[in-house]
């Protein structure tokens, strides 16, 4: 277990070093805008004495990955003029909590609803649940939360249709608005929006994979012995049918940002997403740049921790991997020699 997360620590440090790479590549070699300004080898001069890189491209690199591993230096805004750490800093908690408050809402709208699917398919219940579903991922996020603040906000008030309020209250504060329950009270449509772009999705895998790990020898096995529909599906169903929604969730952090651009202009978030539009239309580069990396590191961090999570639930995966697969195959075949040492014995007893 510890070898095999050592070695996706490995790959997910060299990963991290090809983003970087890329990253260096796109805002520093190549043309950005016909305005920036450029020296004789077509470096964009305002990066490159921001983070003071000169000489080859191969030291340019060695000084841009100091600079952001190192130092934490991410460069100063070119229109704010505010540092880009701090400008993230203050608005990572924002995306972060949209995120993972959608992630929890649309997992609870979509294990009842495939589940039920897969208890009984083909049936007008799994159908109408399926239409439902379907309903939220045709719809573009703009649309969706444009319709939920007009309903929940203009017409009924029961929920903000703007605004955000910090999880901890600050009495030093010159906003009224903080504390969990405002902060819940605040982010309720925006999670709902994104429940539901990602609810049919996981909806239709999960019925997928639970229809599937049903059909399974060790389930008819645990029927025959007697065990009841709910101890089966709980005991012997649910753990495999969750390792295509671990996988999911690992892919889906990238596009799920893509998402939260649209949720936190639409609901005024004062976000991750609303400072990268923000920073596209006035050209910000260093800004752009800063959220990319922030980003596509949390892509990577979220992978790997999806791989061990993965090989918690399917010990198998740890099996496969290089340096283990030789002992395992070793036990595997005693163990396949035992039981046909077994079933040999039983067939020749009188």
């Amino acid at each position: 277990m510890v070898i095999f997360i050592l070695r996706r620590m490995v790959w997910a440090v060299m990963l991290a070093f090809v983003i970087s790479f890329l990253t260096f590549v796109m805002f520093f070699a190549l043309p950005s805008s016909e305005n920036a300004q450029r020296n004789e080898r077509g470096f964009d001069t305002s990066l490159q004495a921001q983070f003071d890189v000169h000489g080859s491209f191969v030291e340019q690199y060695v000084r841009f990955v100091g600079h952001v591993v190192l130092h934490g230096d991410l460069g100063q805004s070119t229109r704010g003029g505010g540092d880009v750490v701090a400008e993230i800093k203050r608005t990572l908690p924002v995306t972060v909590s949209l995120l993972l408050g959608g992630m929890l809402l649309w997992l609870l709208l979509a294990f009842p609803i495939g589940l039920i699917s897969a208890l009984r398919p083909r049936s007008l219940l799994d159908r109408g649940l399926m239409i439902f579903v379907l309903v939220g991922i045709s719809a573009h996020p703009v649309w969706l939360g444009l319709i939920l603040s007009y309903t929940f906000g203009v017409r009924w008030h029961a929920f903000p249709i703007g605004g955000y309020c910090d999880f901890h209250y600050s009495p030093e504060s010159s906003s009224l608005c903080g504390g969990p329950r405002y902060w819940a009270y605040h982010m309720f449509l925006p999670w709902l929006t994104f429940a539901l772009l990602f609810a049919a999705l996981y909806a239709r895998m999960i019925r997928a994979s639970l229809l599937e790990a049903m059909q399974e020898d060790y389930v008819r096995t645990a029927r025959a012995k007697g065990a009841g529909t709910s101890r089966v599906v709980r005991k012997h169903v649910l753990r495999n049918s969750m390792l295509p929604i671990v996988t999911m969730l690992g892919m889906d952090v990238g596009i799920a940002f893509g998402g939260a651009l649209f949720i936190e202009t639409v609901f005024q978030l004062p976000g991750m997403g609303r400072l990268l539009v923000r920073s596209l239309a006035t050209e910000d580069l260093p800004m752009v740049m800063g959220v990319v990396l922030v980003v596509s590191t949390a892509v990577v961090l979220v992978n790997l921790f999806v791989d061990v999570l993965y090989s918690v639930l399917d010990p198998r995966v740890r099996l496969r991997a290089k340096g283990d697969a030789i002992p395992a195959s070793r036990g595997l075949r005693r163990e396949l020699r035992a039981q046909r040492r077994v079933t040999e014995s039983a067939t020749q007893a009188p």
